[in-house]
């Protein structure tokens, strides 16, 4: 999932076992391929399980600068709304906190669906977000050692998180 600064759900990927690791499942997403493909223009931020490209900023593994360390929290405090996200959702629907026991299809129906409620909710400002979303914990966005081969952009990733880095932090 993506979501937005307001907990709003933008984008999800809903087919792949929980039990699948989340750089795979966004390597072959439609959103991953169209950011590939230049379609959008922007920047992702994502945990260090993912792969640091051009359009997907990851923390420094080894941060051996304050300004590095100074991005790590930043992209930290950002990157979290995506767990406060599931968080809210899961309290809305205890489903998809206990578990669905149903099929995988089924599954994949009913997670999307409550997605969509959940959006419908946000956007009617029928949800409340509680004051425990607005405090960050950046002890929570503990590092996790990247799986699998570095994608071919990573060089391009480098500069530009270095960039960021150099210029704002």
């Amino acid at each position: 999932m993506v979501c937005d600064p307001n907990f709003r759900v933008t984008s999800l990927c809903a087919r792949w076992p929980g039990s699948c690791h989340d750089s795979r499942i966004w390597r072959t997403s439609s959103l991953c391929q169209q950011f590939e493909n230049g379609i959008h223009d922007g920047l992702l931020l994502g945990d260090s399980g993912y792969p640091l490209t051009r359009y997907l900023m990851t923390p420094y593994l080894t941060p051996r600068t304050p300004a590095e360390e100074r991005f790590n929290a930043s992209l930290c405090r950002t990157r979290v709304l995506i767990e406060q996200t599931f968080g809210i959702m899961k309290r809305k629907f205890q489903a998809l906190h206990f578990g669905l026991r149903t099929s995988p299809e089924q599954a994949i129906v009913y997670i999307t669906a409550s997605c969509i409620l959940h959006n419908i909710a946000i956007d009617r400002q029928d949800t409340r977000i509680s004051d425990d979303c607005i405090t960050i914990n950046i002890r929570d966005c503990q590092a996790q050692v990247v799986q699998g081969p570095a994608a071919p952009t990573r060089n391009d990733g480098i500069l530009k998180r270095a960039t960021i880095t150099n210029g704002f932090f």
